[in-house]
């Protein structure tokens, strides 16, 4: 079979699992992330493998689709800065940043801890606490928006400390890299630039974003392009999260919910959003939701101490980022029934620990028993934190 004809029928295949998985899921009045999460599981390495099917001969089939998911995690985060305004945040700011750094505070000194009782030399214990440390927004955020509650303060506060966060796991490596003499380079001097870059790409994207998208957008409209208003905004959304990245050394996530937040000021924010959301909740974020069960192969842990590890480290990346970010977010003025909403919705891991622990075996801090278990721990956690989330927020109406 042609490379493309292996394409489109691995995305079928891939699209039709999602929506059974989501309806499943909601038959069970369960968030529909984790029936799509499940249905990767099945469809992954874990139970079926279908990419190693004798049909799908494409070696590289397996990487485009890591790349649709990644698209589709990208315009889901986009879609939840569209549907926030910047004051929002602005509101949240003392819960947020209180959240986002106890977040980070907590899991990684527990993750330490665990790591030390596990016999894991010092290096390897300080960089499993920076695995536990990140969060993964992007999962609360379709949860919230299935509740209808990313605009609470709790949602709200929830999407500020996982910016906060990210920026300082990415902070943590670098210094920790730095001081190894490793990839970071350059000592404190390294960390400082890097500091200096994400505010930079911060100020100016944000300073672009107020000034010019609004303008652009209303001169792009009454242009006679076809769907021209989708297509500046698509390649916005894009641009924005390759800087982020490239040029902000921030997570891609990240820029693209800070293109959402600054669409959301647009008088055509309605029109985006008619444009987005079908493509996107019909193809691409289903992809993504998929690909987290696709990326694990739970058998690699079928040994008892690859199960201890695992169970370890889930049972710290929750407990962790619920007494962390949740009290912060009585520090900050929350309720006792909030602050456990925002220690639930801290509790996914996703994309950036993914980075964390590829960094961990190209510079070789860690072996396949960390990484295994660390992305074991990503699925567990991703499964787990919208569960949780529905059971602490009254249902929809």
């Amino acid at each position: 079979m042609l490379p493309f004809l292996q394409f489109i029928i691995a995305i079928a295949i891939i699209i039709i699992a999602a929506k059974m998985g989501g309806y499943l899921s909601y038959r069970l009045k369960q968030p529909t992330v984790v029936g799509e999460v499940i249905a990767g599981l099945i469809l992954g390495p874990t139970v079926l493998n279908f990419l190693h099917w004798p049909v799908f001969t494409n070696e590289h089939l397996g990487e485009t689709i890591t790349l649709l998911a990644e698209l589709g995690v990208l315009l889901l985060m986009f879609i939840a800065g569209l549907e926030l305004h910047l004051s929002d945040l602005a509101r949240s700011g003392k819960v947020a940043v209180l959240a986002g750094a106890m977040g980070f505070i907590a899991p990684l000194v527990m993750g330490f801890a665990l790591a030390m009782a596990f016999s894991f030399s010092l290096h390897q214990a300080i960089f499993i606490g920076l695995i536990l440390a990140p969060t993964s927004v992007s999962i609360s955020a379709q949860t919230l928006m299935e509740l209808k509650v990313l605009r609470s303060k709790v949602g709200v506060s929830l999407l500020g400390a996982a910016v906060v966060d990210d920026i300082l796991v990415v902070l943590g490596v670098s210094v920790f890299l730095a001081l190894l003499g490793g990839g970071a380079g350059g000592g404190l001097a390294s960390v400082l630039l890097i500091l200096l870059k994400m505010i930079l790409y911060l100020v100016i994207a944000t300073a672009l974003g107020l000034w010019l998208l609004p303008k652009l957008c209303s001169l792009i409209e009454k242009l006679p392009i076809s769907q021209g208003l989708i297509a500046f905004t698509f390649v916005t959304v894009l641009l924005y999260s390759w800087a982020a990245e490239s040029l902000g050394h921030m997570a891609t996530i990240i820029g693209a919910f800070l293109a959402g937040l600054l669409f959301a000021r647009s008088p055509l924010k309605e029109r985006i959003e008619e444009g987005f959301l079908p493509l996107a909740y019909g193809v691409f974020v289903p992809i993504f939701f998929v690909g987290v069960g696709l990326s694990a192969d739970l058998r690699q842990l079928f040994s008892t101490e690859g199960i201890w590890l695992l169970v370890s480290m889930f049972v710290t990346a929750v407990i962790s980022k619920i007494i962390g970010a949740g009290l912060a977010g009585r520090l900050g003025g929350l309720t006792n029934r909030e602050a456990a909403q925002l220690g639930a919705g801290m509790i996914p891991r996703g994309e950036v620990v993914l980075i964390v622990i590829t960094i961990g075996i190209t510079e070789g801090l860690i072996g396949l028993d960390i990484f295994s278990a660390a992305v074991g721990m990503v699925v567990l956690a991703t499964l787990v934190a919208p569960i949780m989330l529905r059971s602490l927020f009254p249902k929809p109406t």
